[in-house]
């Protein structure tokens, strides 16, 4: 069998997010979700992740810098200018994970289970080092596992662009430390993209997954399509589709054609 993490970004953006993602864990259809604990609905959303929840997925941070906590966040293409260029406040890099921490803590009482980024921001230069510093300061030798967005090559530009922002660099610094890393990170696409249904999007991925050593991760953005999304949610129709589609049998028929077993991150020994 063929080990995947199914990893659900945004939880806690609004509502529809979340009853599609805990709906989903409910049904074995993801081990994993990262959580926007910066959100208005953080509070709210964090005590629907119970203890049964806790059970069947890692609950992760979502470590965010474009798109909650002005003033700290800012739109993307500025970030990575600036990460690039070193020109970010050190301090402020610092701060902003230290308080994600914090919250996500405070909540649930327990670090996360792993880290990633909205929009891959945890391994652009600068953010990545304050990182993995904080994380070993906080946690010593019992760190989170550490999503690394490393799309495969056959995912185009969008993925070369993800892999360049610092997927390899990232790797190297978390393993050196003694942190666990996910191998490669599937399920990149462009989400206005309407010329392949997700169905067969996931299809692929399966495909990818079974030639994956380590531990691959499907990156998905679920969430109930019959519920009112905000109009500020840009990817709200490519959210419905994915959660069809996670849901449906005809994806639990692929996990088991293609050999593959859903695992969690924080369970599965490293490679």
């Amino acid at each position: 069998m063929h080990p995947l993490v199914i990893s659900a970004d945004d939880y806690a953006y609004h509502q529809a997010v979340d009853d599609g993602i805990l709906g989903l864990i409910r049904q074995g259809r993801l081990t994993a979700t990262s959580c926007m604990v910066m959100s208005p609905r953080w509070p709210e959303a964090a005590k629907a992740l119970t203890s049964d929840i806790r059970q069947k997925a890692d609950i992760g941070l979502h470590l965010d810098f474009t798109e909650f906590g002005e003033p700290v966040c800012q739109p993307l293409s500025r970030l990575i200018l600036r990460s690039f260029l070193h020109s970010l406040s050190a301090e402020a890099i610092r701060q902003n994970i230290k308080g994600q921490l914090a919250r996500f803590e405070e909540a649930l009482g327990t670090r996360p289970d792993y880290i990633d980024g909205h929009q891959h921001v945890h391994q652009l230069p600068q953010i990545r080092q304050a990182l993995l510093d904080i994380l070993k300061q906080r946690y010593g030798q019992h760190g989170p596992w550490i999503r690394i967005s490393n799309p495969p090559p056959a995912d185009g530009l969008k993925g070369h662009i993800i892999r360049s922002l610092g997927a390899q660099a990232l790797k190297r610094h978390a393993i050196k430390q003694g942190l666990h890393c996910s191998s490669r990170l599937l399920g990149v696409y462009d989400f206005n993209d309407n010329a392949m249904p997700y169905i067969e999007r996931l299809r692929i991925c399966l495909q990818q997954a079974q030639k994956t050593d380590g531990m691959p991760v499907l990156m998905c953005h679920p969430a109930l399509p019959d519920s009112a999304a905000p109009a500020s949610d840009p990817i709200a129709l490519a959210r419905g589709a994915e959660f069809i589609a996670l849901a449906s049998p005809d994806f639990a028929a692929r996990l088991n054609a293609f050999a593959i077993t859903p695992v969690r991150g924080s369970t599965y020994p490293p490679a």
